[in-house]
């Protein structure tokens, strides 16, 4: 389904070469990212679109980078929906009260955090940093750490299906 366009020239901005100049399109350079955002013990969040930075009203999208066979401190992101897409590395997350739920992705999968999901990202590769892309749906940061939980173990893997998609086959 696609969505129209708001073609109501109340809610358009005015169109003069100064306002695209300086509220269009923005570029951020992968060296110029912030490293200011809120972060959680075992990884370095960098933060490349904000409202701060570019006034982005709807998301906060940056990166994240989890050295070699090193884990994260358990956190959700409040409110807020996450997206993550392993760039590099094998991410390894678990989920839920204590942990008792864990699934791989690998370089060009997706991941989804609903909102309060408590998790714990892992790199799970010995040698290779684990590098993603995040979004989420808001324009700022939410992180809430959370340093009591006591781990199931071994966690229950989870392969997530749809309607569409099978299980793959043993």
């Amino acid at each position: 389904m696609s969505r129209e366009p708001n073609c109501d020239p109340e809610h358009q901005p005015a169109h003069n070469h100064d306002h695209w100049r300086n509220e269009g399109v923005r570029v951020i350079k992968g060296n110029q990212l912030d490293h200011s955002t809120a972060q959680t013990p075992g990884m370095f969040r960098q933060a490349a679109i904000n409202y701060a930075r570019v006034g982005a009203k709807n998301i906060w999208a940056g990166t994240v980078r989890i050295d070699p066979d090193a884990k994260t401190g358990v956190h959700h992101h409040g409110p807020l929906e996450s997206v993550i897409y392993v760039v590099t590395g094998r991410a390894r997350l678990r989920w839920g009260e204590k942990l008792q739920y864990v699934a791989e992705a690998g370089p060009g999968d997706f991941i989804y955090v609903p909102p309060y999901v408590p998790h714990q990202e892992i790199n799970a590769d010995p040698e290779v940093p684990l590098e993603c892309v995040l979004v989420r749906s808001d324009n700022e940061a939410v992180v809430v750490n959370i340093t009591d939980i006591d781990p199931v173990e071994p966690p229950q893997e989870v392969y997530w299906v749809d309607p569409i998609h099978r299980h793959p086959p043993d």
